[in-house]
């Protein structure tokens, strides 16, 4: 059996280990990935901690960009060579009212979760159900392609299901992995973008990325920055502090939206403020293997690009601990092949 490199978990808790094990073979509706670029993300943490129940060992990432390998049985839609990507959605069983509703984390059929429940892209190779394949433009490279599959997809597929429409006042707060690409999003959609993020150092960076405004929330308010430009119709929130969040609320248009993409501490919203303005908040994971396509092809076209700092698949733990950090510029990618 012919042999390759991985890197894996073999413990909840333990270190990214490199190891050597069997190439694997696709099944029946699968293909097997020659990997080229996996992008290092926070939610990897949910793997090596343990802080989901995990099948070890494990090998992570879910930010996957490679070429088709093989076919397995029943595999039509893709051919040998095509380069694609793979995200956290590996694809859907399509049998189950779970999947019908789009709530994919409870579908009875979990192994389809790509670096959780079945092994991810810190590898030479992987497997994937075929639907949950997406095809990479020619125009993006494979390690800028690769933080799209999460990250990106994230970010791009919440401001296009915001309601917002061109012109509307659309803030992004935190300009890190996640914001960084939001907000050239946001711009290259026509909203009239906010950058929101902690010092008045970053705002060449967020005009840099297209924001039209900038609002520094350590030496302003940012609700009442808001309100001078109108009212935010939709703030997406891409940090992990929830008194950033609710700092936001205040900002807010009538019918305007809170839209959270971080994992963050809980934070209180007045009652009284969400009534009499018809204000929401919503939560939003990512998408599907169309929506990452979506997301590439849109980045393809308009020039949004991930900003990238490299890791050759050795050193997986150096480039894990550098993300945890909050150090990195602002995406984390091992350059595999």
């Amino acid at each position: 059996m012919a042999k390759m490199r991985a890197v894996q978990v073999s413990r909840a808790g333990g270190p990214l280990e490199l190891v050597e094990r069997d190439i694997p073979q696709p099944g029946p509706g699968e293909v097997r990935i020659k990997v080229e670029a996996c992008g290092v993300c926070h939610s990897d943490s949910i793997v090596k901690e343990g802080h989901l129940p995990v099948e070890y060992p494990r090998v992570p990432g879910h930010e996957v960009v490679g070429r088709v390998d093989a076919l397995g049985a029943g595999a039509q839609r893709l051919q040998v060579g095509q380069r694609v990507g793979v995200g956290w959605h590996g694809g859907q069983c399509n049998h189950c009212d779970n999947c019908r509703r789009g709530d994919f984390f409870a579908c009875q059929l979990g192994p389809v979760v790509t670096g959780w429940a079945r092994d991810g892209g810190y590898a030479e190779y992987m497997t994937a159900l075929e639907d949950g394949v997406a095809l990479v433009p020619p125009e993006l490279s494979s390690v800028e392609a690769a933080p799209l599959m999460c990250a990106g997809v994230t970010t791009y597929n919440a401001l296009r299901n915001s309601g917002a429409r061109g012109g509307d006042v659309v803030a992004v707060l935190g300009l890190g992995g996640l914001g960084h690409l939001g907000a050239q999003y946001a711009a290259k959609m026509g909203f009239r973008t906010v950058g929101i993020a902690r010092g008045k150092d970053k705002e060449a960076f967020a005009r840099q990325l297209g924001a039209h405004h900038y609002i520094d929330s350590q030496g302003q308010d940012v609700a009442a920055e808001l309100k001078k430009l109108g009212g935010a119709k939709v703030v997406i929130a891409t940090v992990t502090n929830g008194d950033a969040m609710a700092a936001t609320v205040g900002g807010l248009a009538p019918n305007g939206v809170l839209l959270i993409l971080g994992a963050a501490d809980p934070f209180s919203i007045s009652p009284m403020q969400m009534l009499t303005r018809k204000l929401s908040v919503r939560g939003w994971y990512s998408g599907t293997s169309i929506d990452s396509q979506d997301t590439m092809g849109f980045s393809a076209l308009s020039g949004v690009r991930s900003m990238n700092e490299e890791y050759p698949l050795e050193k997986a733990e150096e480039a894990y601990q550098h993300m945890m950090s909050g150090k990195a510029r602002f995406r984390v990618v091992l350059k595999v092949q």
